[in-house]
C-alpha cells in the first residue's frame, strides 16, 4: 500500500515539474511525445490489421472478434490522440 502511495506521489512530482505557470494543460517532454508516436502508430496499424483480417475470416465468430479488436484498437487511437491534443 505505501509502494503505491510513493509512486503515485512521484507521478504527481513528475506531472507538475512539466506544468508550465499560468496553463491549465501541461506540457509533454520530448521523450512522452515520442511514446505517445510510437503508440498511435501501433494502434492504428493493429486497427488496420484486425481490420483486414475480418474481411478474410470465413467464419462468423472469428470475424466477429477481428472486428471487436480492430474498433478496441480504433477507441485505443482515438483516446490516445485525445489526450496529445489536451496536453499542446
Amino acid at each position: 500500500m505505501q509502494g503505491n502511495q510513493t509512486n503515485q506521489q512521484q507521478q504527481q512530482q513528475q506531472q507538475g515539474m512539466n506544468q508550465q505557470p499560468g496553463q491549465g494543460n501541461m506540457q509533454l517532454d520530448s521523450n512522452n511525445l515520442k511514446i505517445l508516436e510510437d503508440q498511435l502508430s501501433y494502434e492504428s496499424l493493429m486497427n488496420k490489421k484486425f481490420s483486414a483480417y475480418a474481411q478474410y475470416c470465413t467464419d462468423t465468430q472469428l470475424k466477429n472478434l477481428c472486428q471487436q479488436a480492430a474498433q478496441k484498437h480504433k477507441q485505443h487511437y482515438n483516446e490516445l490522440f485525445n489526450y496529445l491534443n489536451s496536453h499542446q
